[in-house]
């Protein structure tokens, strides 16, 4: 292994950096007076279950710590799904924030504003695409990219009326829409919400080959090819070197548009700005989202040059609130904090400080961690879960949380841990720690006092897509 003192000289470096924030103060005042208790049971009783959250309340929050209620202080290693990158309440994009809302909130699309456009200025030109259009959720970035896609794939590729066709990958995560979820294998997200949208196919996340072969097939249909240039829900899988090339140019030989979806990959989160960027490939279609918002606001965009975009016409696709002027000043505020403090720098460092840590944490309990992985601070741990049972990452969580770490599990066996990159090398390392203590100390007596359930493959494990297991 190399040595790690050039590496800590470059941490070092950046972490004195001035223009780097370390968020450590203790609030002023606690946001609430209810107990968690009581909020987790009034949400239970009022909300719809469609989450299963980690028994935790937020009540204030600064850089990568978190508060309950009642004082008590985590270190956040979700990041809201990588949808604060910046650090919770970043001072620049909060004064972004109040000082627009003091001066307008919302014009609709049907009149101009002032910052929209410095916005647009601001993420064309970061980038290098000719255009923006602007949403605000990450799924409605999806919605508007395979709406482009088809609009394109008839005007330009001369594709027949019904038929144009998008590929997406197994495994992949675009959001919660009927558009969105008619590409998942997930069967939680498709069972019972059918008839799922047709003019789907599926292909191998990193099998270059499988798409062209899909590409040779069907590709005078195809108008695009969506994917995360890294899998965030499926479990932080990385794609083989030379994948993203390969695709951009099956891509350009077929004439098939890349609708690359970085909405949890990008802007920083990978080490790179772009998740794209670790092979210097430019999609056709870029989806942005999260981060944008700087974890103040939902801002989503969609970038393309004008032969994509100006396929779409006034009447055609918009939202009231996308490109409003307060998530315009946030989002330029966002992109300003990204650069400024050279994020993607410090991602792709102190991604490497962290999985050197957690590979050390295999190394001593190598029965239990299958693998670990990540680019970043984009990070998974793979645990076995056979040697788990019946514990699963669900359990190893709630531990972590107990040891003041708040992570979130994905399926039964990967842990995600994609803190904010404002973190500091002293709260990395506090979150390692929990992991190996609670692998340590705590799983044995976990294994002793959960009841066990039975070890057989039920339905829900084989996709109703593609026929895997995924629990193998």
């Amino acid at each position: 292994m190399a040595s790690k003192k050039p590496l800590q000289c470059l941490l070092t470096g950046i972490l004195r950096a001035r223009n780097v924030r370390r968020f450590s103060a203790l609030p002023e005042e606690r946001a609430s007076s209810k107990s968690s208790k009581h909020l987790i049971d009034l949400e239970y009783q009022c909300s719809a279950h469609n989450y299963h959250p980690i028994p935790v309340v937020f009540s204030q929050a600064k850089g990568s710590s978190i508060w309950d209620p009642e004082g008590k202080k985590y270190i956040d290693f979700l990041s809201a799904y990588s949808a604060v990158n910046q650090g919770h309440c970043h001072p620049k994009i909060m004064k972004a924030l109040v000082e627009q809302a003091g001066k307008l909130t919302l014009s609709s699309r049907a009149f101009y504003n002032d910052r929209f456009p410095v916005f647009a200025e601001r993420l064309t030109s970061m980038f290098g695409y000719d255009m923006v259009l602007p949403m605000n959720t990450g799924a409605e970035g999806v919605e508007t990219a395979l709406k482009l896609a088809r609009k394109w794939g008839y005007l330009k590729k001369k594709i027949p009326k019904d038929e144009a066709i998008i590929v997406s990958c197994c495994g992949c995560f675009h959001g919660r829409t009927l558009a969105a979820i008619s590409m998942s294998c997930d069967n939680e997200a498709t069972r019972g919400f059918w008839p799922l949208l047709p003019g789907h196919l599926k292909v191998d996340f990193g099998d270059a080959d499988a798409l062209e072969k899909i590409f040779k097939e069907k590709g005078d249909r195809i108008a695009g090819f969506l994917f995360e240039p890294i899998q965030g829900e499926a479990g932080v899988i990385i794609p083989p070197d030379g994948y993203l090339q390969a695709v951009r140019d099956l891509c350009t030989k077929y004439n098939v548009l890349m609708i690359d979806d970085e909405i949890q990959s990008g802007l920083a989160r990978s080490g790179r700005v772009l998740a794209c960027d670790w092979e210097n490939v430019r999609p056709d279609v870029v989806i942005l989202g999260k981060a944008l918002g700087g974890g103040v606001l939902p801002v989503s965009a969609v970038l393309a040059d004008k032969d994509v975009m100006l396929c779409i016409q006034p009447g055609e696709h918009g939202s009231t609130f996308g490109g409003n002027p307060l998530a315009s000043a946030v989002a330029v505020a966002s992109l300003d904090v990204i650069r400024e403090e050279k994020l993607a720098e410090r991602s792709d460092q102190l991604g490497k400080e962290l999985r050197q840590q957690l590979v050390k944490i295999q190394q001593q309990f190598p029965n239990l961690i299958k693998e670990v992985r990540g680019r970043g601070l984009f990070n998974a741990v793979e645990l076995n879960s056979k040697a788990l049972l019946p514990v699963t990452a669900y359990d190893i969580c709630l531990k972590l949380k107990e040891r003041g770490i708040l992570a979130k599990p994905t399926h039964d066996s990967i842990i995600r841990l994609t803190p904010p990159l404002s973190i500091s090398l002293d709260e990395l390392q506090e979150g390692s720690k929990a992991l190996k203590d609670v692998l340590e100390l705590d799983l044995s007596y976990m294994q002793k006092e959960k009841p066990h359930t039975t070890t057989s493959h039920t339905p829900s494990d084989v996709c109703d897509r593609c026929g895997r297991n995924f629990s193998q």
